[in-house]
């Protein structure tokens, strides 16, 4: 198989940013332009170049741990998780505000009773409801910067990115200079961000302003003040070319190229994110690729081609980081308004991949895993002699996990039963081929196992 172009680490990790910023209900570029802004802040304290490398991916990384609290967003306050993150971020955390916000976003489609009952238990709960939703994103997103093969002191960065200067922040309440530097101006450049993108320069400066002392560090604050000063260094967050000015901060000497080692690392720990959205499909990715292996071992496939192949396994569902819980985690039939924004998923994915010339081989897998041999899938409606080999394993290994899976509307089919569903529409929804090596693969493990 055709060797994929080589990429900089910065730059494959920056243009899968895009999809945390999905996640989080954040304009496109989010995770960039925080990059942008804490990166300034960085080399204005005349951080050491190491420090600056730390700095730098934990920017472009702070979110990688945002969809690990969604469902239960969506299950506390009965709203959709995208809108109540990014509205979240506006909020400077007093009472009056945090009152504001839970009356404002609970239950709003819900019947009066349910938003009564979700009110209150919000009421009686919040600090404990609010420290487990930061916990879980704060500590699954260090996790997965491990699994990335970044240090810890990255993984830190993210895991202290909502503790407050004067102690008020969480998970765990850390204060003063207890918190990790690269923490304080991650979190001061979101907000910065946050507020620039609404309401523009004058407000971002102003919010940052007044939370000194209590948010952020004075001596931080007077920093970002001075540079807020510069008209370059916002005129750059809106510049076509902010991306390639960001891949410019990294510090030269600690440039490194994304080897196959590091594009697996970097495939997985997104799948991570990716299942971490919903309960109902934890480790859907991983499983999948497991399924996409097993078929093509059997079709033949070399070990270059199937490596590959795993990758667009693992982050073929990563598009699905842009649909709300209260439709993937919906325990009844979609309506059509919902089931057209489900059915968006897989061309995001291959919008998401298509940025990134080392996944060039993986974009047509990612975007067509949902279509079918008869022209009756989504989102081009493909034809069978335009569906590639590979596309139709994944298709095969994807459909076959979520019938052996529990799903918030059924529980999980025997092995059998999912099997002899899918064989009804060999043909028309699968190939016949990959779904015999499927069946091969799965008597063969049988044989082994017993």
């Amino acid at each position: 198989m055709e060797q994929p172009p080589t990429i900089r680490r910065a730059e494959l990790i920056a243009a899968l940013s895009h999809a945390l910023d999905l996640t989080e209900g954040q304009p496109r570029g989010h995770c960039i332009r925080v990059c942008w802004l804490g990166m300034q802040i960085g080399i204005g304290l005349n951080l050491s170049t190491e420090e600056l490398v730390q700095l730098y991916y934990a920017l472009l990384l702070k979110d990688l741990g945002c969809s690990s609290n969604a469902a239960r967003i969506c299950q506390l306050y009965l709203t959709d998780d995208h809108k109540f993150k990014a509205d979240f971020k506006r909020i400077d955390g007093s009472l009056s505000q945090a009152l504001r916000f839970v009356i404002s976003h609970t239950g709003l489609e819900s019947s009066m009773a349910e938003r009564f009952r979700a009110v209150v238990n919000i009421m009686r709960n919040g600090g404990q409801i609010s420290r487990e939703l930061i916990e879980a994103r704060c500590h699954r997103g260090a996790d997965i910067a491990r699994q990335m093969n970044f240090g810890e002191d990255v993984a830190e960065a993210i895991q202290n990115l909502d503790e407050h200067w004067d102690g008020s922040g969480k998970p765990v309440g850390l204060h003063g200079r207890a918190i990790p530097l690269a923490s304080q101006i991650a979190l001061l450049a979101q907000v910065a961000d946050v507020f620039y993108m609404i309401s523009g320069r004058e407000a971002a400066t102003q919010e940052i302003e007044s939370r000194s002392g209590t948010w952020f560090d004075p001596k931080l604050v007077e920093m970002f003040m001075s540079l807020a000063e510069w008209d370059e260094v916002w005129e750059t967050l809106s510049s076509p070319s902010l991306a390639d000015k960001v891949l410019a901060l990294e510090p030269e000497e600690h440039t490194q190229l994304a080897d196959d080692d590091y594009l697996d690392s970097v495939s997985k720990g997104f799948a991570m994110v990716v299942d971490s959205k919903s309960p109902f499909t934890a480790g859907h990715s991983e499983r999948v690729a497991v399924y996409t292996d097993l078929i093509a071992e059997n079709l033949g496939f070399d070990a270059g081609h199937r490596r590959w192949l795993r990758r667009a396994a693992l982050l073929h569902d990563i598009g699905k980081l842009a649909i709300s819980n209260t439709i993937l985690d919906k325990p009844s039939k979609l309506n059509d308004v919902e089931y057209a924004q489900i059915k968006t998923h897989s061309k995001l994915s291959a919008e998401i991949l298509s940025g990134i010339p080392a996944f060039h081989n993986i974009v047509a897998v990612a975007g067509g895993h949902h279509e079918r041999l008869d022209g009756k899938g989504y989102p081009f409606g493909l034809t069978e002699s335009q569906i590639n080999l590979e596309t139709r394993i994944v298709t095969v290994a994807d459909v076959f996990d979520a019938l052996t899976a529990d799903r918030p509307y059924r529980k999980a089919m025997g092995i059998d039963e999912a099997l002899r569903i899918m064989a009804k529409e060999v043909g028309t929804a699968f190939d016949p081929t990959c779904l015999n090596a499927l069946v091969a693969a799965l008597d063969q493990t049988k044989i082994a196992a017993a």
